[in-house]
């Protein structure tokens, strides 16, 4: 966030847009919809109170009477774009939803902010569309089958192509699917150092599954040493739940292909 300040700061005498003109009364909310989640929001004025509700919407709303209020100017910035509205004063005839065009923004290029959660999803989905040609790890325990089809990379950005087969009839309710890089060999419980990792994204929310289920998971600048193994434990929603952990060694992360076009 500090990175992205300072370079909407030094680029500000730049940034100046043909800003879009949106029309604001007392009594109204205006909701500005982002195609991607809002990295920040700035507004020129204190008449007017702005907050992020959800990731991808800025609310605002007019504290001042609109007889007092003089105009303002609101910049929304993205993971890779920049946009300038024109907030004036006036009836409540003007949408009270704002839709955040392409055309209304400005593309941002700066360094270390990767793609964005919608170039991630694109690329997530093209990947889970393809059959799997490989079959790098594979876990079996409680009628459950666990593998590691592919693993793919671009630029600083890994992604794991993992899926589950039930063979029993009792429908599996996901708890929880967790990453892990824990020691390859542990003499003693004590003297275990795990470290749970995170997926910058996950492609599906999937809450349970009959037969099978698939998903693509994206880890950023994922790197662990030769003597650890990166764990996916999948845990079921139950008293006594399945819990069946896959194993995933280095070797398959730097045997990992590029990302096919």
């Amino acid at each position: 966030m500090k990175k992205l300040l300072f370079y909407l700061a030094a680029l500000w005498p730049n940034l100046l847009l043909a800003q879009p003109a949106v029309t604001i009364s007392k009594d109204q909310t205006v909701h500005f919809i982002s195609p991607e989640p809002i990295q920040y929001a700035d507004i020129s004025s204190k008449s007017l109170a702005g907050d992020l509700p959800l990731r991808n919407v800025f609310r605002l709303r007019l504290r001042d009477s609109v007889e007092t209020f003089s105009g303002a100017t609101v910049t929304i910035a993205g993971e890779k774009f920049i946009a300038q509205y024109r907030i004036v004063g006036g009836d409540t005839s003007g949408p009270v939803r704002i839709e955040i065009e392409p055309a209304d923004t400005r593309p941002l290029d700066i360094s270390g902010i990767g793609f964005s959660q919608n170039q991630l999803r694109a690329m997530a989905l093209d990947l889970i569309s393809r059959k799997p040609r490989k079959n790098l790890e594979k876990e079996k325990a409680f009628g459950l089958t666990g593998r590691l089809n592919e693993v793919y990379t671009v630029g600083d950005y890994l992604f794991l192509d993992i899926s589950y087969q039930n063979s029993t009839r009792l429908r599996y309710l996901i708890e929880d699917l967790r990453f892990r890089i824990d020691d390859k060999k542990v003499a003693k419980a004590s003297n275990v150092q795990s470290f749970e990792l995170k997926p910058e994204f996950a492609l599906l929310n999937t809450p349970a599954f009959a037969k099978n289920y698939r998903n693509i998971f994206v880890f950023k600048k994922l790197s662990f040493p030769g003597n650890k193994v990166l764990l996916a434990e999948l845990s079921e929603k139950q008293i006594s739940g399945r819990v069946l952990t896959l194993k995933i060694s280095w070797q398959d992360i730097l045997d990992a292909d590029t990302l096919p076009n």
